[in-house]
């Protein structure tokens, strides 16, 4: 698969290409509840920052994540969701999910905008587990 370096066409991929993109980037198993992807758990690519809280659909703010922890987790912030899934007994990649949420900053202060994301996600990383 080519890889997509461009920001501009990034935001232009199918959902199955962004969804290959994230799965290369982020491994094949969930970020959230640490199960690897089969033909019985599927992946999908999940907003750290929900669209109707302000996220763009940038790869930088999709991470991999199985549909049972997508859904489950609907529109419940990062930090909370997290707490979630230790309440479960699930094990979240902490360090990839930190770094992703980095990664998106980074974006956003590099792309300019996102001003409603940007406040959104600076409350997340105040709060993230150190």
């Amino acid at each position: 698969m080519e890889r997509v370096d461009d920001p501009q066409r990034r935001t232009q991929l199918n959902r199955a290409a962004r969804l290959a993109v994230v799965l290369d980037r982020d491994g094949a198993h969930c970020l959230w509840c640490g199960r690897g992807f089969t033909t019985l758990i599927r992946p999908t690519t999940d907003h750290l920052v929900p669209r109707v809280k302000g996220g763009p659909s940038w790869l930088e703010n999709e991470v991999a994540a199985c549909s049972r922890c997508n859904n489950d987790r609907g529109h419940r912030t990062p930090v909370d969701w997290l707490a979630e899934c230790d309440r479960r007994g699930w094990a979240p990649d902490r360090a990839a999910i930190g770094e992703a949420l980095l990664r998106f900053r980074a974006a956003i202060h590099d792309r300019g905008g996102q001003r409603r994301a940007a406040t959104y996600l600076d409350g997340q990383l105040r709060r993230w587990p150190a």
